[in-house]
Order: structure tokens, then sequence, then C-alpha cells
């Protein structure tokens, strides 16, 4: 008879392969068997009926704030949002403090989240003018997810805003590189477009040609240099247009905020609902959905970027950029599940599936033999109220405190391990760093 270290028993599964009653064994953190497993034991039986599982959603864009600006965040409070959320993995993003562009920094940051986090962690290495010679051995280091770099939206050197900068990374690097992709050479002629203390202003000053200008202009170096790039919360609907013209090289993320909100969101939240680039009006929210529907977008990233409500209460545009996002990504894009904008199915391919396959994560991204045992085991049913109280960041606030969703994570499992399960913090941080194909022989 055989025996395994864990089974999930009598879920739904949702997978590449479609949708289907199964169980999944366990052993030594992989799945060994998925299956009516009938007779099987476990050291640990979890029964799941009623329950969906899906592949361990995989948030691609989040910012922990760790070192420099752990009042905001840190990768503890960080990793506990995500897993409390359902999420199993994070890419976490170079703005920190000292800025993660040196073998140093970056090592420094696995070493603080080893032992740490709740969840597994990856690393982005930023791209400089100063850093470029040394970018195609950084890029390489074992929990790097590649080079992101800042056109926009960005000071000192993380800022990379001209063509020839950009250019001289692209040239260098062998894996996909990910974008901010702002024109900073606008955004600094349409500062006086301003409002004081009128957030509504924002997405006047940081415009949609503001953002389609610097697409174009990434695109035509990844073009010219043979390169592939990753352009990360698009918020326009023309440049969803432009880039179903440029899939052999560009890859797209899209947020649940630049999903779901629309221009409302000032006159309701204020600074509250200031990100960048802006949530913009609902005729770019359903240029948005169109790149969902029509599979232009590839991934789901949460751009969870915290400050404090003290700092967010700041008067625009002394007021930062930034909301809490990757504890609210899964219950937020159920709910749209639930409203029928979206397949379960399309969820799992932008969560996880996705992330999986532009990315090349070694072992994660479905649900098969071999593969880690990270889950997102959720309830399709559940009407749930999400609040203020709810979040675990160190930020403790969310544009959505009040808002009723149909569609809970019930638990986050990784390696066959529940750590959290129906809203408790179920096993110690045990986050490993995300093993890339492209890094394995590092």
């Amino acid at each position: 008879m055989a025996h395994y270290d864990a089974i999930f028993k009598n879920g739904t599964i949702v997978n590449q392969d479609g949708t289907h009653l199964a169980d999944i064994g366990v052993r030594g953190g992989l799945i060994a068997a998925l299956g009516s497993l009938g007779p099987a034991t476990a050291d640990v039986v979890t029964d799941c009926a009623g329950l969906h599982i899906l592949p361990g959603v995989i948030d691609t864009q989040v910012h922990f704030r760790e070192p420099g600006l752990e009042h905001k965040e840190d990768l503890a409070t960080g990793s506990l949002a995500a897993v409390m959320g359902g999420v199993t993995a994070v890419f976490e993003m170079p703005n920190t403090n000292p800025l993660t562009v040196t073998r140093e920094a970056f090592a420094d940051k696995i070493a603080r989240a080893s032992g740490r986090m709740h969840c597994d962690f990856a690393f982005f290495i930023g791209g400089t003018h100063e850093n470029v010679g040394e970018l195609p051995e950084l890029e390489r280091m074992p929990g790097c997810a590649g080079v992101k770099v800042f056109m926009g939206s960005s000071t000192g050197s993380l800022l990379v805003a001209d063509d020839d900068g950009v250019g001289s990374i692209l040239r260098v690097i062998s894996r996909r590189a990910a974008f901010h992709s702002e024109d900073e050479y606008r955004l600094e002629e349409r500062k006086p477009l301003r409002i004081p203390d009128d957030p509504r202003s924002h997405p006047v000053w940081r415009d949609p040609e503001a953002a389609l200008r610097s697409t174009r202009r990434l695109v035509a170096l990844a073009h010219k240099y043979g390169k592939r790039i990753h352009v990360l919360h698009l918020s326009t609907a023309e440049e969803m247009v432009f880039l179903a013209g440029h899939k052999d090289v560009a890859t797209v993320e899209v947020t649940p905020h630049h999903l779901t909100l629309d221009e409302t969101a000032y006159v309701r939240l204020g600074t509250f609902a200031q990100m960048n680039p802006p949530v913009r009006d609902a005729a770019h929210r359903a240029g948005i959905w169109a790149g969902v529907d029509n599979g232009v977008v590839d991934v789901l990233g949460s751009d969870h970027a915290p400050h404090t409500i003290e700092e967010k209460r700041k008067p625009y545009p002394s007021s930062p950029s930034g909301m809490t996002g990757v504890q609210t990504l899964v219950p937020i894009m159920l709910d749209h599940v639930h409203a029928g904008r979206l397949t379960l199915e399309r969820f799992v391919d932008l969560s996880s599936a996705g992330p999986a396959r532009i990315f090349n994560i070694a072992r994660k991204g479905r649900i098969a033999a071999g593969y880690a045992a990270d889950l997102t085991i959720v309830d399709l049913k559940r009407r749930q109220t999400i609040t203020n109280a709810w979040i675990a960041s160190k930020s403790p606030w969310t544009p959505y405190d009040g808002v009723a969703v149909t569609g809970w994570p019930v638990g986050t499992v990784l390696r066959g391990t529940p750590v959290m399960w129906e809203g408790e913090l179920v096993a110690p941080a045990g986050g490993r760093p995300v093993e890339f194909l492209e890094t394995l022989a590092s």
C-alpha cells in the first residue's frame, strides 16, 4: 500500500489539463501522485471536499521595503501577508536602501529572507548605468528573478530614462528583463499639471501617452538587440493594442487594481488610490480586460507597494504612490471569476502557469508529478468582506476595505505543508529561494 508524507483528498484540481476531482499525494515536498489514491496512507491527510486546489499562486511584483524602509514593511511581514492571502511565492523589487544593484546587496537580501520569509522568494537585481557591466553575472545568481529597469518613476541611479542606457542593459543580458515603462522626460514636462491637494490630477500628469511612448521605445530596443522584455503593470488600452503586435519579444503584466478600480477611486479613496502608473478611467480598464480576454496578458502581479497610513494621508503630490496588494490579489481576482469576468482556468494561467512559463521557474506553476507541492486552496462560494483588520502588512490598510467578495483563500501550502489554514498561520517561516532554469548552473 502506498504511503505519502501528505495527502490532499477530495479536492477539485484546476490545472493545465482542466478541472477535475483528484487526490494529491506528496513525498519529500514534491507531488508524487495524482488521482484517486483510495487506500493509500499518509502522515497527514487533509480533506479538501468542496474546495478547489490551484497551483501555488506566484506574485511576480512586490515591494517589501527591506532593507532601509522597514517602518513600511519588511520581508517577514510582507511574506506573512502573502501567505495569508494564498500566495506561495513572490518576486521582490530592487528599490530598497541600499538599492539591490550589487552582488553584496543581493546576497544580503537572500540572507535576510532565509529563515524569516513565510513564502518562497526571488529578488530582482536593479539595472543601472553603473552596473551594466556586471549584469550578465548578477542576473544568473541563484534566487535572482532577472533584471528590473525603471524607465520612469524612480530617482538616483535606479532611473534609466535614456535609450542608450536601456539599450546598453539589453545588449549584455540574456534573461527576460522587467520594466517600469513610463517616459521620464514627459513626466518631467507635465509636472506643472499636478494640482495641489487633488489626487485626481495624478492620471492627468502621468497620462496614457507617457506610458505608450515609453513602451514603444522599449519594444524598438528589444527588437534591435533581440532580447526578451516584460512590461510591468500595464495601465492603458493603447499599450495593450500595441503590444498585441509584439508578442515575439514582449510579455505583459497587469494588476488587480488596474482591473478593478477606475477614476472614481480618487473621489472615494483620495491619495490611497495613488499608484504609478496611475489608476485610469473605465475605458482604459476595459482595454486592460480586453488584453486578459484575448491572451495578450501573461501574468498578474499585485505591485504590493506599502506606505504607512500617515504617509498616504499627506496632501497630494507630497503623498507617496503605492498601496498594499499581495494579500488581496487572490480574493479580488476570485471575485472577478465569480462575476464571470474570467474563468478560473485563466486565473491559474495568469497567477502560476504564466509566471513559470515566462520566467522559466523550475518545478512550479502546475500540479504535476515531480513539481513542488505548492498549492493555493480556495473556497469559490465563500462570501467574505475584506477589511483593514485582516491585512497582515506592516502598513495595515487596503483600498478594498469594506468590499465584499465571493471566493476566498482557505489554505496556503508550501512543499506539501500547510502554512496558512482558515486564516491562521500554522507553520514557521520556511520560504526558500525560487529556482530558475537559467540559474541552475550558477
